[in-house]
């Protein structure tokens, strides 16, 4: 029972006789940003209601719910955990989650399955950019939230203040509950005007309608107290069971699995919410994996709290509760009436290659590894044939210190990850009918596809638009669930495909030959073909960062985060420091917080979060660098399989028009379209459908030629016996110089911006100024102006060179490329950069580049050649 004082259980019975139902069943979740003292919450609400006898520490390594020995040798939490907790009459089942980013997949797959949360935030921390990542999480999901700031025992400033920094950054409707009935009152009037109207004429406002604006997140109640020293606590619980409503339950069986694990026997548990109805052992359950329908028998039913668990002989809506026997079962599954989980939100972003010891077979390590995705479907292993390797997609460095040793615990063998490499996709640009057809001698089938472009994060879409007429519905669905087992890859990469949708056109089967796997193979084909003719996207991953910097090293920070493709809003000042937030590659950013620990001597902080995909920002190196070759992947092949005189023939992917038994599904007739090229920045030449054809005779026949070159045109041989001509350039030259970029190039520029980047920015000018008395060059100095929101473009003149500062969102490099090609049309323009893109744009613009070394260089030549004249 809840330790509280006599006249705070009188009020919560009141209230309870008031609802009629004394009893209510809900699943509660606490989640935070690690480090904020979430299990420590866990622990103290736990033994505050009597439900556990001793309150265990998680830096002790006893806590009740980090049951794993790697979660306490750590002190962090890397599993989801179960409790149970009695408040009165309520049933709550309290959902552990894990804090730390590498593991924020578990944390998603819990957070279907919850009722309510808690959102834990450290007092001295605030909100933290992990938990603005899982407020976003908690708003996806629909998910009412009770926020709990802790450790105010270890800050004194005014709660109020606190408040107001997580109003600002969370929602303007959270709401202060620590305070008397009245207080609460006053704080939930400022949230809604219906509440507001009551509490004017009553200065009352109903508990029935503060339940409703929980539950509807229109109002997020916050508490302040410390988890360690137990203080708040009582109150808090008292509140939750208070404030909290049982969601309505259908009498339909129904069940979402959001964990896969494995006992110490090795006994696989599936981890459910009852969602409806009742749930009994020896319960047959029906239920679709990877497009095979099952149909297997419960064989127990288990409820956890802590590493302990008693068994049920059934479990009922709203229980959580593990069983056994359904061996096919993964996260995200509804069996029932409850539909599977969406796309996660949080998805790994790189790939890491398996280091086997010597005396490990590659298929038993790859045996065991699948055990592992079951528990952990994020980890995506792949398998590749060619090079007989394990690749594993992993959130960072901690997650692969922990993998490493659950390897170890569960295996015996030791495994070392290789570095990391960024987990490209790929998607098109344009509409693109795809067929395929398979007719091995008796054997048949023809699938029509149409594949669209969709927005960025929609993932893969199916749908079906064929009649029944033409092809029965039970092909139909088989198509479609051909479509969704497997991972389809794209053309440039052999990255997976993502964001299109795929719409089954038409179809045919022979009603004595089509068998199953015909379909298969023809919607495989079918896929690729639709792929080869569309226009291709190679797609990179992107994280949200947050980087903390004292003020004086702004400069040198913006620099480099253009330097990283970067995009990022004005800084905002917080006292002697700059915050700056914006979005950047992965390739670019991931390991820059060891260069901001370097040059902030320790002071400087980024944090990131993963944010979706976005067209690659250097596609073709990638490409290149890739080396896929889409005619040569044989497991993912675009060409169809035709019979002709009793035996089966390949016709090669763009030939398939001319073949196929149905008409196209859109309206042009591809018998006139020629094939687009692979990459897409490659250009069709302007030549005859006779010609087109020699070329693709000699890619695909005689000749074994790169099919991105096919359409090259063949480059003239220079005449250099013509003389030149070269263009009358006017006076003066001019020489552009990147401000920012030549003194981060420079080591004794870079040392002073180090202490001061005015110092810095004062002693290029004057370099710069006595360098052009002596070459005579008119020099302009660009320089971001970050400093000024809503700064607008100005110059100015110092004794002899011209300073610009450039606008507000408006980068040198961006100003330096347009008066560089200004200025070029008349003028002899040499531009001084580091930034190597930024030097392949001068050069193309018609101005000449030259680096930062070769500019220092020419300096020192001109210092030394003006000391020799003075003496």
């Amino acid at each position: 029972m809840i330790k509280a004082s006599f006249c705070d259980t009188i009020n919560i019975i009141i209230i309870y006789l008031k609802r009629g139902n004394p009893m209510k069943k809900i699943t509660l979740g606490i989640t935070a940003h690690v480090d904020s003292g979430k299990t420590t919450l866990a622990e103290s609400m736990l033994y505050t209601t009597g439900n556990i006898k001793k309150k265990g520490r998680v830096d002790s390594g006893n806590s009740f719910l980090d049951t794993n020995f790697i979660e306490r040798n750590r002190g962090i939490s890397i599993f989801s955990h179960q409790a149970e907790m009695t408040v009165g009459d309520d049933v709550i089942t309290l959902l552990d989650t894990p804090g730390h980013v590498d593991f924020s997949a578990e944390t998603e797959r819990t957070m279907q399955v919850l009722d309510y949360a808690i959102l834990v935030i450290s007092c001295t921390d605030g909100v933290q950019s992990h938990t603005s990542t899982l407020w976003k999480l908690l708003s996806k999901y629909e998910i009412p939230v009770f926020i709990f700031i802790n450790k105010t025992d270890l800050t004194t400033a005014e709660p109020s203040f606190i408040l107001e920094n997580i109003r600002r950054k969370l929602s303007e409707n959270c709401a202060d509950f620590s305070g008397t009935d009245s207080d609460i009152y006053e704080s939930c009037a400022l949230c809604s005007e219906d509440m507001m109207n009551k509490y004017i004429a009553d200065e009352f406002i109903p508990d029935e309608d503060i339940i409703n604006a929980v539950a509807e997140r229109r109002i997020f109640p916050c508490f302040f107290g410390s988890a360690l020293k137990m203080q708040g606590i009582e109150k808090f619980i008292s509140a939750v069971s208070r404030f909290t409503r049982q969601p309505e339950r259908q009498e339909q069986f129904g069940a979402k699995v959001y964990k896969i694990s494995y006992d110490s026997k090795g006994s696989r548990l599936t981890h459910m919410k009852i969602m409806g109805g009742q749930l009994s052992v020896r319960d047959e359950v029906e239920y679709i994996s990877d497009g095979e329908k099952f149909s297997e028998k419960i064989s127990s039913v288990r409820f956890y709290s802590g590493e302990k668990f008693r068994t049920e002989k059934s479990a009922e809506a709203g229980d959580i509760c593990a069983v056994t026997g359904l061996e096919n079962t993964y996260s995200g599954q509804g069996i029932g009436f409850v539909r599977n989980s969406e796309r996660a939100v949080l998805e790994p972003v790189m790939s890491y290659r398996v280091i086997l010891p010597d005396n490990i077979n590659p298929f038993d390590a790859l045996k065991d590894l699948r055990r592992l995705e079951d528990t952990d479907p994020q980890l995506h292993i792949v398998w590749n044939e060619n090079s007989k390797e394990i690749h594993m997609q992993l959130m960072g460095a901690v997650q692969i210190e922990v993998l490493t040793d659950i390897i170890k615990e569960n295996f015996g063998y030791d495994v070392i990850f290789a570095n990391g490499t960024v987990s490209y996709r790929e998607t098109i640009r344009n509409i693109s009918e795809g067929v395929g057809h398979y007719e091995p001698l008796k054997h048949y089938a023809e699938v029509h596809l149409l594949l669209e472009p969709l927005p960025k994060g929609s993932g893969l879409v199916f749908a079906a638009k064929c009649p029944e007429d033409d092809l029965d519905r039970n092909w139909q669905r088989l198509i479609l669930t051909h479509l969704e087992e497997k991972t389809h890859v794209g053309i440039l990469t052999g990255s997976p495909v993502t964001d299109m949708k795929i719409t089954l056109m038409s179809g045919k089967a022979h009603l004595k030959h089509t068998e199953g796997g015909d379909f298969r193979q023809a919607t495989y084909r079918a896929v690729r073909q639709g792929l080869r003719y569309a226009e291709s996207v190679l797609l990179e991953p992107y994280f949200e960062y947050e980087l903390e910097i004292p003020s004086e090293y702004t400069g040198r920070a913006i620099a480099d985060l253009q330097h990283m493709s970067a995009e990022f809003d004005s800084p905002e000042t917080v006292g002697e420091f700059s915050i700056i937030k914006g979005t950047a590659p992965v390739c670019e950013i991931n390991g820059y917080y060891q260069q901001v620990i370097s040059y902030t001597k320790g002071r400087g902080h980024i944090s990131y979060t993963p944010c979706g995909y976005r067209e690659c920002h250097n596609a073709e190196e990638i490409i290149e660098n890739t080396g896929y070759d889409c005619d040569g992947d044989v497991e993912n092949s675009a060409d169809s399989v035709f019979c002709s005189h009793g035996a089966g023939f390949i016709v090669k992917w763009n030939e398939v028009y001319s073949h196929m038994h149905l008409p196209s599904c859109l309206k042009k007739k591809h018998e006139n379209d020629t094939p687009k090229a692979i990459s897409k920045k490659t250009e069709r030449p302007d030549v005859s459908e006779k010609e087109l054809m020699e070329i693709f005779e000699r890619t695909y026949g005689k000749i074994n030629r790169d099919p991105r070159k096919a359409f090259s045109k063949t480059k003239k041989e220079s005449d250099y016996s013509k003389p030149v001509k070269l263009p009358d350039y006017e006076k003066p030259d001019y020489l552009i110089v990147d401000g920012y970029n030549i003194i981060f190039a420079w080591d004794n520029l870079k040392k002073a911006a180090e202490e001061s980047l005015d110092a810095a920015r004062s002693d290029l000018i004057n370099i710069l100024s006595n360098y052009q008395g002596y070459s005579g060059y008119e020099i302009v100095l660009v320089f971001d102006a970050y400093k000024v929101k809503g700064n607008r473009r100005h110059s100015e003149k110092y004794i002899n060179i011209n300073i610009v500062y450039t606008q507000e969102n408006e980068t040198a490099d961006s100003y330096i490329e347009k008066l560089s090609h200004d200025l070029s049309k008349k003028h002899r323009v040499r531009v001084a950069t580091s930034d190597n893109a930024e030097q392949m744009i001068i050069f193309g613009g018609g101005a000449m580049r030259i680096s930062a070394n070769e500019l220092k260089l020419n300096i020192e030549n001109a210092e030394k050649q003006m000391r020799e004249k003075i003496k």
